[in-house]
């Protein structure tokens, strides 16, 4: 961790008081434990997934795979990963695997994403 007094010897005019500083450096760390969902949602194919997700609320690997064009064996990794990733979660029906998203949360990040991008390219 970065000494409170760090700010303040290297910069000619502090703009916070330390207090305010030290506060801020403590909910920074909110974030923790945040990056590996934007990792996997760093993957144009998995973005496209969950997106299909969203439209689609209960897909097996096989529609996956035809959606996206990928081979069963590459959707059904994507799919693990996202699983894993606590982004979709999966039940068995018979011999298949039914993918569905884990919670409102992804849906949410999903849809903000989508404006913010739609907002940039305006």
């Amino acid at each position: 961790m970065t000494s409170p007094d760090y700010h303040h010897r290297i910069c000619e005019t502090p703009c916070h008081p330390p207090e305010r500083l030290n506060e801020l450096r403590r909910a920074i760390e909110r974030t923790d434990g945040v990056t590996p969902i934007f990792k996997a949602l760093a993957d144009e194919t998995r973005v496209k997934i969950i997106y299909a997700l969203l439209q689609e609320p209960d897909l097996c690997v096989c529609d996956v795979a035809a959606i996206t064009s990928l081979t069963a064996a590459a959707a059904s990794h994507h799919l693990r990963l996202l699983k894993n990733m606590g982004l979709a979660r999966s039940r068995r029906e018979g011999k298949s695997v039914h993918y569905s998203l884990n919670d409102e949360h992804v849906r949410l990040i999903l849809e903000k994403a989508l404006e913010h991008s739609a907002h940039l390219r305006a």
